[in-house]
């Protein structure tokens, strides 16, 4: 992945647009700038020149994710103060790019300028621009009419298309447009751009035109925005970190809402800006899992989308099989070729018990009966995938080992990096492997489901089932994963049952899940608190000390805040409140420092020695789960909890919280608020339980 500090972003989920502070677009191979959509680039160069020179901004205004205003001047920073022509680049992305230039001349006397816009397409896949790949196996052309510039790309069937245009008279050319104005002293000039993109079917149809009569006017989009955040509930506290982080979430929550066309309209979360913007199977469901008590409109479509592309056959190339839940959904050129397997790609053994999981989550804060009938059959498959497909030792585990050699991932748990998943002394592991959070969610997922089975399917036969294996699962993986020297679980296991045994973060999705015992669950806090893992801003992803640590490694010793809400919220369900209250303060502090966004992932150096988090190079950035880690912390401390028609509230809120209130919660019981003061002379129950809790 390469570095992408230093830009500006602007992103309306199916599409957005990377430049540099400046607003130019000057893209080389593998840089991700550009104008993207469909997994495709549809401008590689988009740079404006006046009389020649490049401009530089003085300020950008990005404070709407949908639009952002770059103020420019021609020339370098000596000629600020002699800078008697000025402009403003204003630019609001939808389902095209809308780009309006005004330009000021503060000089004695008239002007004209030489106003140049260079434009290009390179069409690149978003697997080209990743890897680096450079050669296209396609043709480009380009057609100048009397009003626009058309760039497209076409390799057989595959066609891909944008086409610039200007309010304005301009001159068009093969490699962009000019204009010449005139500008009296104190006048201004402007022009709007319109850069419209097509992803054409052999017929000549835009397979993007429902997209485009879903949104026909960009002008929508603040209001969108105004009532998403709106109906979401409101946060009430004085401390001002934490209402940042909120509103921040869920305007960046907004921005990533991706409207896959077989869904009609209705909008899932992509996975993150710019490698990830669309489907995830195990992205799209954590997120939802953790917005639940805020956004819980973003979890039907999602699990119905993964239903409907649910494995159907056996398929090594994309590693399908019956009840898999898809790892990914590309649309590009490397997909429709299949030299990415992408379309979709089903590798990865943890979506699958998470979409089971949710569902049943989603019904317990809903009551949406329904939909948990409605999604029967495909909750029973992702449960018997488990079973039929997933043991690939026959030892009642959930393995992984790709079948495509060529393209796929190695590791297929969330940890998806080559060298993820190490011994403590940093030997890689053979294959299979089953890495030790997936069989918690598998635990957690057969428990659920027995749930459903015995409430809503009126199968107690296949509950109890399930409860069976469940309790087998449980005793089975405390014996074999459990290091008894050490004091918390391995990893993962090798292909012959060896333990891998790595201190990780890991063990800290056991406890959300609840396959840990009472009575290790004390040690496996201690280790997740411990100076090897916490690094004072977060739970590390791997130990320091373990061999294959780097506070800068990607799955080796960074901190990712989805993590930590997570395993925040796993503490607090073994009712280690004070620890889960520390995880809540170290992400709240760092956000901070990220202008109250969470990253995808920052650097894991402690705390008291870099005093601020470092920025993790090629962290995406807005990252969907980690735009869902704050709803989660703020549900892990106010303990919120459904039970039955009623939400239930445990509060135990860290000192450096005096006060929060959630307002207009909602759920079966229609809205609610939760309500909670710092108690420091109120200690928490080892069970976590308060003997009264704070709820309107």
């Amino acid at each position: 992945m390469k570095d992408i500090a230093g830009t500006v972003s602007c992103i309306d989920g199916n599409t957005f647009i990377v430049s540099d502070t400046s607003g130019d677009v000057a893209a080389s191979a593998a840089t991700p700038v550009g104008l993207f959509a469909a997994d495709t680039r549809f401008l590689s160069r988009w740079v404006l020149t006046i009389n020649g020179e490049r401009l530089t901004a003085l300020s950008v205004d990005d404070s709407q994710y949908y639009e952002v205003a770059f103020f420019v001047v021609p020339g370098g920073q000596v000629d600020y103060v002699q800078a008697d022509v000025s402009a403003i680049r204003r630019r609001r992305i939808g389902p095209d790019l809308v780009e309006s230039l005004t330009i000021f001349n503060y000089g004695d006397e008239e002007i004209e300028l030489d106003v140049r816009w260079e434009v290009a397409a390179d069409f690149a896949d978003i697997f080209d621009i990743k890897f680096d790949v450079r050669e296209k196996a396609g043709s480009h052309y380009t057609h100048v009419g009397p009003g626009e510039l058309r760039l497209g790309y076409r390799r057989g069937t595959f066609r891909r298309e944008a086409s610039v245009s200007a309010s304005e008279p301009a001159a068009f050319d093969p490699g962009g447009l000019r204009f010449t104005p005139r500008l009296r002293s104190g006048g201004r000039w402007s022009t709007d751009l319109r850069v419209v993109m097509r992803a054409l079917r052999p017929d000549g149809v835009d397979f993007r035109a429902p997209i485009r009569a879903l949104r026909p006017d960009d002008s929508t989009l603040p209001e969108s925005v105004r009532t998403w955040v709106a109906a979401a509930p409101k946060l009430d506290t004085e401390h001002g970190a934490l209402r940042e982080v909120y509103h921040r979430s869920l305007v960046d929550l907004a921005a990533l809402r991706f409207a896959p066309l077989s869904l009609g309209g209705a909008s899932v979360p992509a996975a993150g800006l710019p490698w990830f913007m669309t489907l995830f199977g195990r992205d799209s469901l954590l997120t939802c899992l953790q917005t639940l008590p805020v956004t819980p409109s973003l979890t039907p479509p999602t699990l119905r989308i993964l239903a409907s592309l649910q494995g159907a056959r056996t398929d090594h190339l994309l590693e399908e099989d019956p009840g898999r839940i898809l790892h990914e959904l590309r649309y590009g050129e490397s997909s429709a070729f299949e030299e990415q397997p992408h379309s979709p790609y089903y590798g990865t053994v943890d979506a699958s018990p998470l979409f089971v999981v949710l569902l049943d989550e989603y019904e317990r804060w809903s009551g949406d009966a329904a939909l948990v009938r409605e999604l029967e059959q495909e909750a029973r498959a992702a449960i018997a995938w488990i079973d039929d497909y997933a043991d690939l030792t026959s030892t009642g585990y959930v393995w992984y080992k790709r079948r495509n050699q060529v393209t796929g991932l190695e590791n297929q748990c969330w940890k998806d990096s080559w060298d993820s998943i190490s011994y403590a002394d940093g030997r890689l592991p053979g294959f299979p492997r089953a890495t030790c959070e997936v069989q918690g969610y598998a635990y957690d997922a057969k428990i659920r489901a027995a749930r459903l089975a015995r409430t809503f399917w009126g199968d107690p036969a296949y509950a109890d089932r399930l409860e069976r294996e469940a309790a087998a699962l449980y005793e089975r993986f405390n014996r074999d994963f459990w290091l008894d020297d050490r004091g918390y679980y391995a990893l993962a296991l090798d292909h012959d049952g060896t333990p891998v045994d790595s201190l990780s973060s890991n063990i800290g999705h056991l406890l959300w899940s609840g396959i840990v015992p009472p009575d290790r669950a004390t040690q496996v806090a201690g280790h997740l608190m411990g100076p090897a893992l916490f690094s004072g801003w977060g739970v590390r992803t791997l130990a320091e000390g373990q061999g294959r640590y780097n506070p800068l490694g990607y799955h080796n010793g960074t901190v990712w805040p989805f993590d930590n809400s997570f395993i925040a919220w796993g503490l607090r369900r073994y009712g280690f409140a004070t620890e889960a209250g520390r995880i809540v303060e170290g992400i709240v502090d760092a956000a901070t420092y990220f202008q109250g966004r969470l990253p995808e992932a920052f650097g894991g150096f402690e705390r008291h020695v870099t005093r601020y988090p470092v920025r993790y190079p090629t962290a995406g950035s807005p990252q969907a789960w980690s735009s869902g880690a704050c709803p989660l912390l703020i549900r892990t401390m106010l303990g919120l909890e459904p039970h039955e028609d009623h939400l239930a509230v445990n509060p135990a809120l860290p000192p450096a919280f005096d006060r929060i209130a959630l307002l207009d919660i909602p759920g079966r019981w229609g809205e609610v608020d939760a309500f909670a003061r710092h108690r420091p002379d109120r200690p928490v129950p080892e069970d976590g339980h308060h003997p009264a809790s704070s709820m309107e």
